[in-house]
C-alpha cells in the first residue's frame, strides 16, 4: 500500500515520455492523455480515501528508513492538494484541444503538461526537502517550455522576465537548503523538525528561514515579489495559464505552510506577525492591479495576488479556525482560478480580443458565458453561500478571535473590490447594444470544464458540511508538528 503514495508523480511522468514519441498524432496523443490523466485522478482519489480514513501513506524508497533514504509523505493535507491538482489538470486536459492550434500541440504540449503534473504533485508528497528543490525545478522546466510554446514575440519578451527570476530564487533555494544541511545535518524535514529544537544556533535558523521564505515568497508571487507573475500568466495560451495561475503559485504557499507550521516555529510571535503584514498588503496590491487594467487575462492574473494573501493571512494568525480558513480557500482558489482563466480565455477567443475596451454586448450572442462569469465572480469574491466565503468566515473568525482587526477589515475591502473587477467585465464587456455585424464562434466544446470546475466550485460552498470535517482535521493534524514527525520517524 506505501507504493500507493508514489504513483500521483510516476504515471504523469511515464505518460509524458510516452507522449513524446507521437507528437505528430494528436488524436493518439489526445485520448492517451484523457486515459492517463482520469486513471491518475482515480489513484488520487482513492490515495485520499485512504489517507482521511487510515491515516499517512510513508514510502521509503529503496527500504531505506526515515530518514536515511529518499521519503514520500502522503499525508491529508498533502493528498487534498494532488487530488485538487488532478481535479484541474483533467479540466484542462478537456479544454486544450479546443483552445491550442494542432501546431501548438506538435510541439509537445501534452509530455510538458504531465511533466508539470509530476513536478507539483511531487512538491506536495515530498518528505526532504532537498527533494522538494528537485521537484520546483522539474515543474519550472515544464512551465518554462509551456510559457514560449508557439514562439509567440510577447511570450518570449514575457519568458525572458519568468525564467530569470526563477532561476535566481531557485539559486536561493539550494544555497539556503545547504545551509539548513550544515546545522542540523540531515535534509528529511521530519528529522529538521526534531532537530530545530536541540540546536543551539536559533540565529542561524532564522537566517536561513527568512531566506526560505523569501524563495517561496517570491514563487507565490507574494508583495513586493509578484512583479514578475501577472503578465507571465496572461500572455500563454487560456489552457496554460490556467495550469499556472491554479498550480505554480500554490506550490509556493504550500512550501510556506509545510515548513512554516513544521520547522521554523521557534519565533512564531515574530515570523506570522510578518506573515500577517505581508498578507494584507498582498491583497491590497493585488486588487489595485486587477483593478488598473482592461486586459481581462491579466485581471484574472492579478486576482491571484490578494488570494495567495488570504492563504498566507490564515497561517499569520495560525489557530485552528484560521488555518481551517486557509486551507479550505487553498483547494478553492485552485479550482476557481483555473475555471476564470479558462472562462476568459473563452470570452477572448469569442470577442477577438482580451481588451474591454474593444467588445461589449457579447450577453446577446452568448448569455451562457455571461452568467457564467457573474456567478465566478461571486465565487471567487466569496458571497454566501459559495466556497471563497466558507473560506474567508473562517478566516475572519479566527482573526477576531486573536484581534487581528487591521487585516479583517483589509480583507474585507479587498473582496469587494475583487468582486467589482470581475464585474467589470461582466458589465462592460457583455452589457451593451447588439452589434449585427458581429459573427459568433462556436464555443460549447470550451465551456463544459469551465462548468465542471465551477460546479465544484459551488459545491465546496453549498456542500461545506461534507467538506469541512476533512479540512479541520489537517489543521488539527498542522498545528501539532508532533503528528507529522511521529508518522514519518515512527511509522
Amino acid at each position: 500500500m506505501s507504493n500507493l503514495a508514489v504513483l500521483p508523480i510516476i504515471i504523469p511522468l511515464i505518460a509524458g515520455i510516452i507522449l513524446a514519441f507521437f507528437p505528430k498524432k494528436l488524436a493518439l496523443v489526445r485520448t492517451l492523455t484523457k486515459v492517463f490523466i482520469i486513471g491518475n485522478l482515480a489513484v488520487a482519489g482513492f490515495s485520499a480515501w485512504h489517507v482521511f480514513n487510515h491515516g499517512s501513506i510513508i514510502l521509503e524508497t529503496g527500504d531505506w528508513a526515515a530518514p536515511y533514504g529518499i521519503i514520500i509523505v502522503a499525508d491529508q493535507l498533502s493528498v487534498l492538494l494532488v487530488l485538487t491538482t488532478n481535479i484541474m489538470a483533467a479540466a484542462c486536459a478537456f479544454y486544450a484541444p479546443y483552445s491550442l492550434p494542432d501546431r501548438k500541440e506538435r510541439y509537445y504540449f501534452y509530455t510538458f503538461f504531465f511533466f508539470l503534473i509530476t513536478g507539483v504533485s511531487g512538491a506536495f508528497l515530498t518528505g526532504d526537502i532537498f527533494n522538494l528543490f528537485v521537484f520546483f525545478e522539474v515543474l519550472l522546466m515544464a512551465s518554462y517550455a509551456l510559457i514560449v510554446l508557439g514562439g509567440d514575440k510577447v511570450q518570449l519578451r514575457e519568458s525572458v522576465k519568468y525564467v530569470f527570476i526563477n532561476l535566481f530564487s531557485s539559486m536561493l533555494f539550494v544555497t539556503a537548503v545547504g545551509f539548513l544541511y550544515g546545522t542540523v545535518g540531515t535534509v528529511n524535514m521530519a528529522q529538521i523538525a526534531q532537530r530545530v529544537q536541540e540546536v543551539d544556533q536559533q540565529g542561524i535558523l532564522t537566517a536561513i528561514g527568512i531566506l526560505l521564505f523569501f524563495v517561496f515568497a517570491v514563487k507565490a508571487a507574494l508583495f513586493p515579489l509578484y512583479y514578475w507573475m501577472p503578465k507571465s500568466y496572461a500572455v500563454p495560451n487560456p489552457v496554460i495559464s490556467a495550469l499556472f495561475g491554479a498550480l505554480l503559485t500554490k506550490v509556493g504557499i504550500y512550501s510556506i505552510i509545510r515548513v512554516f507550521s513544521l520547522i521554523f516555529i521557534h519565533r512564531i510571535d515574530l515570523t506570522h506577525e510578518v506573515f500577517i503584514w505581508i498578507a494584507g498588503l498582498s491583497m491590497i496590491f493585488g486588487v489595485i492591479g486587477a483593478l488598473s487594467t482592461n486586459n481581462i487575462k491579466l485581471i484574472i492574473a492579478y486576482n491571484i495576488i490578494p488570494a495567495i494573501g488570504f492563504i498566507l493571512w490564515g497561517i499569520g494568525v495560525f489557530n485552528q479556525e484560521a488555518v481551517s480558513g486557509a486551507i479550505y480557500y487553498l483547494i478553492h482558489d485552485m479550482i476557481i482560478k483555473a475555471s476564470l482563466f479558462l472562462l476568459v480565455g473563452t470570452i477572448a477567443y469569442a470577442a477577438g480580443t482580451s481588451d474591454l475596451r474593444k467588445f461589449s454586448g457579447l450577453i446577446h450572442y452568448y448569455p451562457f458565458l455571461g452568467w457564467l462569469l457573474f456567478v465566478s465572480g461571486f465565487v471567487l469574491a466569496g458571497i454566501p453561500p459559495f466556497s471563497g466565503f466558507i473560506g474567508k468566515l473562517l478566516l475572519l473568525k479566527g482573526s477576531l478571535a486573536d484581534e487581528k482587526v487591521a487585516v479583517v477589515i483589509i480583507a474585507l475591502l479587498s473582496s469587494l473590490l475583487i468582486l467589482y473587477s470581475i464585474m467589470k467585465i461582466f458589465i462592460r464587456g457583455f452589457w451593451g447594444e447588439k452589434d449585427d455585424t458581429f459573427e459568433p464562434k462556436p464555443v460549447k466544446g470550451r465551456t463544459a470544464p469551465v462548468v465542471a470546475l465551477l460546479a465544484l466550485s459551488v459545491f465546496l460552498g453549498i456542500g461545506a458540511e461534507f467538506i469541512y470535517p476533512s479540512v479541520e482535521s489537517i489543521s488539527r493534524y498542522l498545528l501539532d508538528p508532533a503528528n507529522y514527525i511521529n508518522a514519518v520517524l515512527e511509522g
